[in-house]
This record gives C-alpha cells, structure tokens and sequence, in this order.
C-alpha cells in the first residue's frame, strides 16, 4: 500500500483534538473522540496488512506480531522509563508504587483492564493515573492478537468473499453490543476490546470495499467525513455516553474521509498535519503525563508549556526512537535491544511495585511518615454482613439485654464509618446497617453500580423495614454533587431529580419510623488526604469556610427539600471544627484515610454528635 497522506493528516485532527481536551475539555468538549478515529485508522491498516497476506497465501503470522510489537513498543517503553526516573526523584512511595504497577500493565498491554475495573475515565482521580492513556494501546495490541488470528482459522473453511461479508455481520453485531453495554455496563464499555472492536472493524470494511469516485464526489466525502468528525469533537462532551452509537459519528466521518482517498487534500495533506501526523503516536505517549504533572503541581495556565513539550518530546521520540526502526533491522533490534529494553523496564516497574515505591530513598524521618500514610489509607473497619433479610446484607449489632428498640443506619460509606463509634456505645438498641460503598438512597446520584445492579441492598430498604419496626432511621445527606454534569442545563435537572428524590426518601421513612436524623458533610478536603497532604506539602487542617464553600450545592438542595419538617438535622462541622478550623492530623497521626472518610479510631473518638441518637 502506497503511503496515504490523507490517513497521515488524520491521524493529526485525532491527536490535536485528544491534547487539547485533556488539557482544557472547554475548549474541545468532544476531543476524546479523536481515539476512535485512531482505531478506524489502525482497522483499516491491519485488515490491508492481513488480507494482502491471506490473498498471497504469504501472511505469516509472527511477522506481523513482530511489526506491531515494533511499531509500539520502543516509544512506549522509552516513555515508561523516563517516568520511572522521575518518579524516583519526585514521586512519594505510595503514587511510586502505582506508577510501577501502571507501567507493568501498560508494557503488557491489559491496562484497559485495570482500568475498567476501577474509577470511569472522566472521573476527577483521573489525573492521578500516569499511565492512563495507555488504556487505548491495550485495545489496540489485543485487537492485532486476535484478528489476524480469527482470520486464519476462517480461511481453513470459507472463501475470503464470505470472510469479508463475516466482518460486515461482525460489526454490525459488536455496534448492537457496544449500544447495550454503554447503557448497562458504561465504564467496562468505554475501555474493553469488545465494546471498541466494530470500530476497527469498520476501518477494515472501509479497506475491504474501496470505491472509486470522481475528483467532485471524493470532495464531498471527504468534507461530509470531516464534518462528522469535528460534529462529534464540538458537540458530544464527558456527559454523552460513550462509545455507543453516538460513536458512529467520528467512525463513520473517518470511513468516509479513507473511502475518499484524497491524497492532494489541503485539509490532510499540509506540511503542518503532515508532521504532525507523523508524531502523533509519540505526541500521543507524552502528553497525558505532561496533563497529569500539570494537574499534580496544581500549575496556572499550564497547557501553554504542556502542549508545546507534548509536539517537542513527540517530535524527538519519532525521530530517535519510532523512525530508528526500518528495513530488516527492525526484527534484530525487536528480538534483542528493544526486546531487552522492553523487559528490562517491565521488571523495574515490577520491583518499585513490589518494593512498596522503594521508600530506603529517603531519611528515616520520612520513611516513618510513609509509613504513616500507607497505614492512614489502609484503615477501615467495616465488617462482614452478619444477617440475610429478603436478600438484603445486613450488619446487625444486637443488643445483649431483650429490646424490641430498632435502628437504621442506611447509606453509603460515610455511613458505614459511624460503625466504630455506634458499635462501641451503643447499649439499648438493635442497629442494623443498611449500607453500600458508592450506593446513595436516592438512585439518580448513583455511579455504576446502580446500573450494575450492585445498589439493590440500598435501593430495596422497604423489605427490610417491612420486616422490622424501626424506632429510628438514620441517613447521611452527602456526595449530592457526585457523578453530576459539568454541563450546565443537565445539572440543573440532575439537581431538580435529586432533590425530588430525597424529598420522596425522607416522606417514605418518617411514615416508617418515629425518628429520623439527617447527617450532614463531614469536614472534607484535599488537606485530608494522607497521600495528597504528603504529595504536595499541606497544613494540618482546613479553613471551616473553605469546608462551608465546598457544600455550597448541598447546601442549595437541602434548603430546598420539602420533607425537613420533623427531620433532626445534624452538622457536623459544628462538632469537628472550631475557631475556624477543621483539624486533619496530628504530626504524623492521620485523622482521615482519604479526602473525606475517617479512620476507625478518630470516628470512634469524635462522632458525639451521634450520642443523642443512641440515647
């Protein structure tokens, strides 16, 4: 295949549109969508590669894993080791540590795994993650073991005719799939090969079928295949759920900008998308650790600097590490330098891992307040459920003396950490706990999990309350600006359902109970953190109307709830703070665990304004 200068320069629009949306998502909303025209692209590269072999009977299947591994591997591993040195002399142990155990699963191409499984792409702890746009290359990588393998097996039985019209019904099938699994399963869909595969499938439909077109019709094609595009880069946001069929705008636009197949193109084939086109995979690499070292420094007007260095370190990386490789000597260098390269920073990833971020690099003074730290964001004491009703995982802590005297502790986390203070004092009820991480009594502010059915031990309370007389229910009024759209209309709403929600919660259990208590925010803020105060030096305690100013949403919600009448609200900011201050630790001795949960010990010592409950 000739060199398509077409291609080149989009591959330029997809890597401008993804750096300047992760430096500044105003100034591109949809710019993440530039991936999905890198996966249309590589579809459309490797189903040439591959069919060009099928059809020659010369494809040989460890050649083209060799090539992929070159294509990707060198810049990877060189970027990797780079961060593993300055994280040496930057990072404390514990983002150390993360930062080997990153670099391990992006040198074995399974963090889109990792990540799926953890916190969504768009979350805030987003910026924490180095590595986190290696999650792309592991689609990719995952996409060229199976294809081609796929491939091969359906040669032995049919023609390469029904192979082509297979690939057809293929992505067909994995678009239907995608659309399901954005709506059920969002965070597993954004980041794993088989809600992302008809996308490189439908690149390599567009190599499979080409068309032949007049100057004036390529013309449209492609301007129509640009507009999709830069539509889906104004238009869509983090908000719009992704990839689901609203990924057929950039997919579509890119299918029909390659089908054009213009080559003297002013808009693709210009000296500057040209070059950059050339770096994008290298521009690519470096700028998401630039976005994260800017957001870490907590850096003014950093985009500046950080998209100028991504085009200068993308620059440098192609043309001493990516364009090194040509010709033959490209499967030498593969099975010995960069083979022993790539393993070599595998197994230092491994051992900063392992080694807990390698903390012997500092004095013993520090080495004590690391230690600290890991102990801080370990501690938690919430046990097992100890009592099934209806289904519902109940942690019960019952009363030694005979009391038909109830309580109902229902929520999320900053319900659960009451449990040590209420297991310790309580003497003259039956509490029951209701509870699940991340799961919130109203059901709109609810993260996946709601949409993975995991909140059902919170969202089907009325079994249990069915079941049991409750003297009192207890519940928390925090997280109300959670999972919430930064776009401005759909906030609004989000907020209106919310409120309605709560107002719906509190009508349903004060006609259950005789009392109910709301427990406001807790002191919150990054000076709690045990790892952010270590990482960027922080005072020992947070301005109270610093605190204040962070509940301004839940303050707005709670004055308009209509159901506060007979509800006993409780602040805790007027137990937890004083003289204006909100106190996070002392010397080394953390009080939280993280931003906003406390430990064990500290909750069981200062929660008194849950006594009047319990009395």
């Amino acid at each position: 295949m000739n060199f398509r200068y077409d291609i080149n320069g989009l591959r330029a629009i997809a890597v401008i549109a993804v750096v300047l949306f992760h430096f500044n998502p105003s100034w591109v909303p949809g710019g993440f969508a530039g991936v999905d025209v890198f996966f249309v692209i590589s579809g459309f590269l490797m189903t040439g590669i591959i069919f060009r072999g099928l059809e020659n009977n010369s494809f040989s299947l460890p050649k083209f894993y060799l090539a992929r591994a070159n294509r990707i591997i060198p810049a990877l591993v060189a970027m990797c080791l780079a961060l593993l040195i300055f994280g040496w002399f930057n990072l404390i142990p514990i983002d150390y540590r993360a930062l080997g155990n990153e670099v391990v699963n992006a040198i074995i191409f399974v963090s889109n795994i990792i990540y799926s499984s953890k916190n969504g792409y768009f979350d805030a702890t987003s910026h924490e993650k180095w590595l986190l746009h290696t999650w792309s290359l592991s689609v990719e990588w995952q996409f060229y073991i199976v294809y081609p393998i796929l491939l091969l097996a359906l040669k032995r039985f049919f023609s390469i005719e029904t192979i082509k019209k297979l690939i057809i019904a293929t992505t067909l099938i994995g678009f239907s799939y995608s659309v399901f699994a954005t709506i059920y399963q969002p965070d597993s869909a954004y980041y794993l090969l088989a809600s992302r595969a008809w996308e490189m499938l439908f690149g390599g439909i567009a190599y499979l079928y080409p068309w032949s077109f007049k100057e004036s019709q390529k013309k449209l094609l492609e301007l129509s295949g640009l507009a999709l595009i830069f539509i889906s880069y104004a238009f869509i946001s983090s908000d719009t759920p992704w990839p689901g069929h609203f990924a057929l705008l950039p997919v579509i636009g890119t299918y029909l900008v390659i089908v054009a197949n213009r080559q003297n193109s002013l808009v693709t084939n210009n000296p500057i998308f040209q070059a950059m086109g050339k770096w994008s995979y290298s521009i690519y690499l470096w700028h998401w650790p630039l976005v994260v070292f800017g957001e870490w420094n907590k850096m003014d007007n950093f985009f500046i600097i950080g998209i100028a260095a991504s085009i200068i370190l993308g620059c440098i990386s192609f043309k001493f590490i990516e364009n090194k490789q040509s010709g033959l000597v490209k499967h030498i260098f593969i099975k010995d330098k960069y083979f022993r390269g790539a393993v070599t920073v595998l197994l230092l990833g491994g051992l900063v891992h392992h080694f807990d971020g390698v903390d012997i690099r500092y004095n013993e003074s520090q080495q004590s307040l690391y230690s600290s730290i890991k102990k801080a964001k370990e501690d938690w004491a919430y046990p097992d459920a100890n009592l099934d009703v209806n289904g519902l995982k109940i942690r019960r802590i019952q009363n030694h003396e005979q009391t038909d005297k109830n309580i109902l502790f229902i929520g999320a986390s900053h319900i659960e950490q009451t449990y040590p203070y209420v297991s310790a004092l309580n003497n003259k009820y039956n509490v029951y706990y209701l509870t699940m991480g991340g799961c919130f009594v109203t059901p709109s502010m609810n993260s996946q999990k709601e949409e993975d059915g995991d909140c059902s031990n919170i969202k089907d309370y009325m079994s249990l309350m069915d079941k049991v007389n409750f003297d009192k229910v207890v519940t928390s009024f925090y997280c109300f600006d959670c999972f919430i759209s930064k776009n401005k209309s759909v906030r609004e709403e989000q907020v209106e359902k919310r409120i309605r929600e709560y107002d719906e919660f509190l009508k349903d259990i004060k006609s259950r109970s005789k009392e109910v208590f709301l427990i406001l925010g807790e002191p919150q803020g990054d000076e709690f953190s045990p790892v952010k105060t270590a990482r960027h030096n922080l005072k020992p305690y947070v301005p109270l109307n610093k605190v204040v100013e962070s509940y301004s949403l839940h303050n707005h919600a709670l004055s308009e709830l209509k159901e506060l009448n007979d509800v006993n609200v409780i602040n805790p900011l007027n137990y937890l703070c004083k003289d204006g201050v909100c106190p996070t630790r002392d010397g080394n001795n953390f009080f939280y665990r993280d931003s906003n949960h406390m430990r064990p010990w500290y909750a069981k010592e200062k929660l008194s304004y849950l006594s009047p409950i319990l009395s």
